[in-house]
């Protein structure tokens, strides 16, 4: 069998590993031919591709970033006809001799994984996103590192908050799943964790702060970029879309800390931790986490369970249908909002 390997939308860490993994188990344990597309749907319109075999991964599950590229560029042309661009799409897996696809990406790629098996090319989708927002999966590889990485950024804010006695407020991201933000202040004791899913007024914002400064401490707070304040229609943007076409997100912690120092008399200064969650080399969980769906996934091709993505079950890696992954976006429940909000302030 012949298999294409590409990835798509945003880098996350732990995605070296997984074509590893798949590249290890399809092509020395199943006898695959394996090859892959650069820079994502890109290399595949423009016929870039690399053979892959276990010299072209050697030594890739501790590096971070993704060694074929990625992109935003989408699979049929925008505009298009969906008929005709998902037979654009057959044609050209027809012509470079493919029998399935294995498609790396986050909520957006793995609903173009759905469309293009039903539309007739067989595929498997590898779950990625540090955003952890997407189905049929515990955890989504990348997530882990980007929690670790504001861990510590909430870690090192502290040390010099409390110098000066200042209140903090970290951003990080997080479109429209707060995930990101609720772990990393957990995980590094914040005072206050603000998510997309859950609104929460100026004035309770407050009333947490200065609560922790009666305590005799200064506060963290950690946002994500998509939180928008109760009573406010839309969360915080910059100038221009991004490559889905929609608002550049981005700036909220900038906005909330002149209101919180307004509201409260604390000195308050704001920082974005940006690309950096995305950077550098993944954790051992996700590296781990990676190379079992990479597995998974060539296993899967052998068996002919096409139209499934690998995802984390408890500790097993399960193949689960597309439609549950891609059915919704996978938010906070009130109820682990709640179970966190409890100790704020």
């Amino acid at each position: 069998m012949r298999i294409g390997v590409l990835c798509s939308g945003g880098d996350s860490p732990g995605m070296n590993a997984a074509i590893r993994g798949a590249v290890l188990r399809g092509v020395d344990v199943h006898g695959f031919e394996m090859v892959g597309f650069m820079d994502g749907w890109r290399g595949f319109h423009e016929g870039d591709r690399i053979p892959l075999d276990r010299a072209a991964v050697r030594g890739l599950s501790p590096l971070g970033g993704v060694m074929l590229g990625t992109s935003r560029v989408p699979p049929f042309a925008r505009g298009s006809d969906p008929v005709e661009g998902l037979r654009a799409v057959r044609d050209r897996a027809a012509e470079y001799g493919l029998d399935g696809l294995l498609l790396i990406g986050g909520n957006g790629t793995q609903t173009v994984t759905s469309l293009l098996n039903e539309g007739g090319v067989p595929t498997i989708g590898l779950p990625k996103t540090i955003d952890n927002d997407l189905g049929g999966t515990d955890y989504t590889f990348g997530f882990d590192t980007a929690v670790s990485i504001a861990s510590e950024a909430i870690d090192r804010l502290r040390t010099t908050g409390e110098s000066h006695r200042r209140c903090m407020v970290l951003e990080v991201m997080g479109r429209d799943a707060g995930w990101i933000a609720l772990h990393a202040g957990m995980a590094a004791g914040a005072q206050v964790s603000l998510i997309p899913e859950f609104p929460e007024s100026i004035e309770q914002i407050g009333e947490w702060v200065l609560s922790v400064r009666d305590r005799g401490r200064s506060s963290l707070v950690v946002v994500a970029e998509g939180f928008r304040l109760a009573g406010v229609d839309r969360a915080v943007t910059r100038e221009g879309l991004d490559g889905f076409g929609r608002p550049r997100l981005g700036g909220v912690a900038e906005v909330l800390a002149p209101l919180i120092e307004q509201r409260t008399g604390i000195e308050t200064r704001a920082t974005v931790l940006g690309h950096v969650q995305r950077g550098g080399s993944p954790t051992a969980f996700d590296r781990v986490l990676a190379t079992r769906t990479g597995i998974a996934a060539a296993d899967a091709v052998l068996a002919g369970q096409w139209g499934t993505m690998a995802g984390l079950r408890g500790d097993r890696i399960e193949m689960v249908p597309l439609e549950e992954a891609v059915g919704r976006l996978k938010t906070v429940p009130p109820e682990r909002y709640e179970e966190a909000r409890l100790n704020f302030g």
